[in-house]
């Protein structure tokens, strides 16, 4: 069940298949006889430097995934010295993840029902040294996802005859969660005291989140919102004009990894399009089948300023904890430091129009 909900996505799974499908439709292009003897895959978003352009996106439930996983991806980002982005849907409150993560922190928002609520959330996240807040502007409702529900997965968990027996198959997990205890929404526990019961995770989620937020609430955000603000979910030209009026700095192309509109574009089919209407004005950030460095290099080739990774990293994640996220770092930065160097890139910079449409 926990892996089903890792991999699983909306519907008929189509647009998730669609992202990595999307990638075949752009092509690198190589280059010969180019002097590679200096070069470097660092980069700044945000006026903070970082070794790579890759970020470790936001992800909810991550305990369930391995013990406090949540601070392992924290700790392992720290060490690549890449931005972590910390869901509203955390297993750990905002005390212990301010212990662990390393300067370059941001945090997630899903816009509460109650602004009052939201407002004082805010003013802890900053406290905390949160200074740059992804607010997710695609799940007024939430996507049916098909595996969650034939698996029942929901937090606290529920048992039945098939997951107990599934849980008896993976003895290493069922340890780890018996020493830990079943994970929770810690931080929605924090702000707003126990959580509601659902049948599955989605409607947890739902009786929490605001489905009546518009541009306004964009524009009551920024005034709230002292640090550098970026809107999670944007997959036309006409939501960076909006967004452009309402002073927002940046935009993450994303479909929720496919969890959400079933049906949807790939979103690096998208990303032309709003690199062309930000007009270097914002920040853009991408999410949405990355798998590979070459994945990665053909997103900024495309104007990308940087790849926020969601199963990459959670697929290290559940296979060892910390060490198997550091991994997985590890393998995209030296394939992306290959692809550049390929296509005779020696910088972030450099790599801009190396892509050709098939």
């Amino acid at each position: 069940m926990v892996f089903d909900y890792i991999d699983g996505a909306s519907g008929d799974e189509a647009t998730a298949r669609r992202n990595r499908t999307g990638f075949d439709g752009f092509l690198l292009r190589p280059e010969i006889l180019v002097d590679l003897s200096s070069r470097s895959i660092s980069t700044t978003l945000f006026g903070e430097q970082l070794a790579m352009p890759v970020i470790v996106g936001p992800t909810g439930l991550n305990g369930a995934y391995w013990a406090h996983g949540d601070l392992a991806l924290a700790r392992a980002a720290k060490a690549h010295k890449i931005p972590f982005v910390m869901s509203t849907a955390a297993t750990v409150g905002l005390s212990a993840m301010a212990a662990h993560a390393g300067p370059l922190r941001w945090f997630q928002l899903y816009m509460l029902n109650d602004r009052g609520l939201a407002k004082a959330f805010l003013e802890r996240v900053a406290a905390s040294g949160f200074d740059v807040l992804q607010l997710t502007v695609d799940t007024a409702v939430s996507a049916r996802r098909n595996r969650d529900i034939r698996n029942g997965f929901t937090l606290p968990f529920r048992w039945t005859t098939r997951n107990i027996w599934d849980t008896m198959c993976h003895p290493r997990w069922a340890l780890q969660m018996l020493r830990t205890g079943s994970p929770s929404l810690a931080l929605f526990e924090e702000v707003m005291g126990p959580t509601p019961r659902g049948s599955t995770i989605a409607e947890v989620m739902q009786q929490q989140i605001s489905c009546s937020m518009t541009w306004r609430d964009i524009l009551w955000l920024r005034e709230q919102w002292g640090g550098k603000l970026v809107l999670k979910g944007v997959s036309s030209s006409q939501h960076v004009l909006e967004a452009k009026a309402a002073g927002v700095d940046g935009v993450v192309v994303s479909n929720h990894g496919g969890r959400q509109l079933d049906g949807s574009a790939s979103t690096i089919e998208q990303l032309p399009r709003i690199v062309q209407a930000v007009a270097g004005q914002m920040t853009v950030l991408i999410d949405g089948g990355f798998r590979s460095g070459s994945d990665i290099a053909k997103a900024l080739a495309l104007g990308a300023d940087a790849v926020q990774l969601g199963r990459p990293t959670l697929y290290g994640l559940a296979a060892a904890g910390e060490a198997g996220v550091s991994h997985a770092l590890k393998i995209l930065g030296e394939e992306l430091q290959c692809a550049l160097a390929l296509s005779g890139a020696k910088s972030i910079a450099d790599m801009r129009g190396r892509v050709v449409q098939e």
